[in-house]
């Protein structure tokens, strides 16, 4: 598919892109390179190839989820300047 150059300045006008015919010229040769390309990418047939999340297959290593840390919560809220039912007391900032 080669596009024409008026429909390269349809697609620069609705993309607010001003183009001068130089550019124009050049744009259309890069669009339509664009557009052989997928159209060769199109005529693969593809029919017994399963979709893939990544295009290598690889597997996420993944750490146990085990407890670490141990719970310190009522250390941290002793020193706090404030605290109350396990919460942090913070000034109103916003009225």
């Amino acid at each position: 598919m080669s596009l024409t150059l008026e429909e390269v300045g349809r697609i620069a006008r609705l993309a607010r892109i001003e183009l001068t015919p130089q550019d124009a010229e050049a744009t259309q040769a890069k669009l339509s390179s664009i557009f052989g390309l997928i159209e060769q990418m199109q005529a693969v047939d593809t029919s017994g190839v399963a979709p893939m999340s990544h295009p290598q297959d690889v597997v996420q290593r993944l750490r146990p989820d085990a407890v670490t840390e141990t719970n310190r919560r009522e250390a941290f809220q002793a020193v706090a300047p404030e605290a109350e039912r396990g919460l942090y007391l913070v000034p109103k900032v916003i009225e």
